[in-house]
């Protein structure tokens, strides 16, 4: 498996971190508003941030004060297309 698909297994293992995917689903999302969601600290969720980062499963732009965050589906299709070739026994890597 590269690098890449580990890092992203990894960062989507975490229940948190895969429902900050969910959030982000739909639509960009300030981190605050994101943040809002969860009962942790700055610092928790700035380490999810940057794992999800990381791992190319979320981008983010800042404008001011504000980081704004969005989903990229690149990797996300990347784990899928790696899942359906286990599933038809082809994934060896």
């Amino acid at each position: 498996m590269t690098g890449k698909l580990t890092a992203a297994f990894k960062a989507i293992a975490d229940p948190t971190r895969r429902e900050i995917l969910h959030l982000l689903r739909k639509e960009e999302m300030t981190a605050g508003d994101v943040a809002a969601h969860f009962d942790m600290t700055k610092p928790t969720m700035s380490h999810h941030f940057a794992v999800l980062k990381d791992a190319g499963l979320v981008s983010s732009r800042r404008e001011g004060q504000t980081i704004w965050y969005a989903l990229n589906t690149t990797v996300l299709e990347d784990v899928l297309s790696w899942t359906m070739d286990m599933a038809r026994g082809g994934a060896r890597d």
